[in-house]
């Protein structure tokens, strides 16, 4: 079933230059706590993809940004303030290896 129709555009192209991905852990695993933390990242346009995980952490979020600064930016101002966060941990992306591909079918 076709879900989404899009558009890859080359993020360069936008002067999106940086990536990453951060990891997060939740002071704790409510209902309460999860429902609001997913509500916020929906107010993060530069949170591109957010994964719920098991086990810890609790999600993996990948992060653009035009340059390192701007990212330092966004996670003292942004990612920081997120509900009910415990902790974040984040590593810089190289490369894009397999960036986006369909599935297997």
């Amino acid at each position: 079933m076709i879900t989404d129709y899009r558009a890859t555009i080359d993020p360069l192209k936008l002067g999106i230059g940086f990536s990453s991905i951060v990891y997060v852990t939740l002071r704790e695993a409510s209902q309460g706590s999860v429902l609001a933390f997913e509500a916020a990242l929906l107010k993060v346009p530069e949170i591109v993809q957010a994964q719920r995980l098991f086990g810890e952490p609790d999600y993996m979020l990948h992060v653009v940004a035009k340059d390192l600064a701007a990212f330092q930016r966004l996670y003292d101002n942004s990612l920081l303030a997120l509900p009910h966060v415990m902790r974040l941990n984040s590593t810089l992306v190289m490369k894009n290896v397999i960036p986006s591909r369909p599935f297997p079918i």
